[in-house]
């Protein structure tokens, strides 16, 4: 039951970057069109590139291809209506589509947590259980994998919604964040329940968010164990360098992942939390790609091979 003064809110207003000075706000939106515009190139360059190459047809070119389409719909659910509204004066929001926003965002995000733990399973496979490789790491396997983090992902991302909007909005209606995040939209909720529905859907995201962690240090403990007793440091180098570019993907992930999710409580700027937002909104999108193809040699060579060699056989 709503108070006598209270009324249901049925619209949301995304103040976003509008405290930012105005003169900020076409640099912002040049800077973050450019970063979704690579990010969308640098992982539709990475499906072709392993749909195109039959010896790219392996179990963790199939996981990289699965991520990058995470990382796509990551950043389509939110990085267009961030873009529009830095260049509009209206910036308002239903809450069926700002429902429908935070699900797409747990969804995805939550899907690519879990399909970076699935590539560390993958590595530990390859490294530490080399002649049973094939028979884990099966077609069937490798889709079944896929296809729990997809479910996983899409299971963390309903949870989440509807314990947020179960809740009753009312009173202002301005979300203090560029898109429908947990913590602003509870600021705004009313009711008795707030306090234990906003530790469940931090306790169940930190869980999965370090059980996912823990899963991977736990893959990289045995590959590391394994890669020691390699007696030759080419073979060592040899092996570890299959892993560097994913390791690197998961330091990035977390190390953002954690500033946002385990900072201290205690009084923050709204341009401090909008900046840190772009950080696992757009920046680590962006970063994931260039990481992938630079990182992994053989992903790089054939990237140059299809595409470099093509683009300059057509101009000759």
């Amino acid at each position: 039951m709503l108070g006598p003064n209270r009324t249901s809110t049925s619209e949301f207003i995304l103040i976003g970057f509008s405290t930012f000075p105005q003169q900020l706000l076409p640099v912002f939106f040049l800077l973050f069109l450019l970063m979704y515009l690579f990010t969308l190139l640098g992982n539709l360059l990475i499906m072709a590139t392993v749909w195109s190459e039959r010896s790219l047809h392996t179990p963790m070119y199939l996981f990289l291809c699965a991520l990058s389409v995470s990382e796509v719909l990551y950043t389509v659910a939110i990085i267009p209506r961030m873009l529009a509204d830095l260049l509009s004066a209206h910036h308002s929001i239903t809450l069926p589509a700002c429902a429908g926003q935070m699900f797409s965002s747990f969804t995805f995000g939550f899907t690519h947590s879990f399909l970076l733990t699935v590539m560390g399973y993958d590595r530990y496979v390859a490294i530490c259980h080399p002649l049973r490789y094939n028979v884990l790491m099966s077609p069937r396997g490798c889709a079944s994998l896929v296809g729990w983090s997809w479910a996983g992902g899409s299971v963390m991302g309903m949870v989440v919604t509807m314990a947020i909007f179960q809740l009753t909005f009312c009173g202002p209606n301005e979300i203090q964040h560029f898109f429908c995040h947990v913590p602003p939209l509870l600021k705004l909720a009313c009711g008795d329940d707030i306090p234990w529905v906003a530790k469940g859907v931090g306790l169940v995201c930190i869980i999965a968010l370090l059980g996912c962690f823990f899963l991977i240090l736990l893959s990289y403990a045995f590959i590391v164990a394994t890669i020691l007793k390699i007696p030759s440091a080419e073979g060592r180098h040899k092996a570890f360098s299959t892993c560097a570019s994913h390791l690197t993907v998961v330091v990035v992930h977390y190390g953002f992942a954690s500033v946002i999710y385990l900072k201290p409580k205690g009084p923050h700027s709204l341009e401090g939390d909008i900046l840190m937002g772009t950080t696992y909104t757009v920046l680590t999108p962006f970063l994931s790609p260039i990481i992938f193809s630079l990182r992994n040699k053989e992903l790089k060579v054939t990237m140059k091979k299809t595409f470099v060699s093509k683009f300059f056989s057509q101009n000759s």
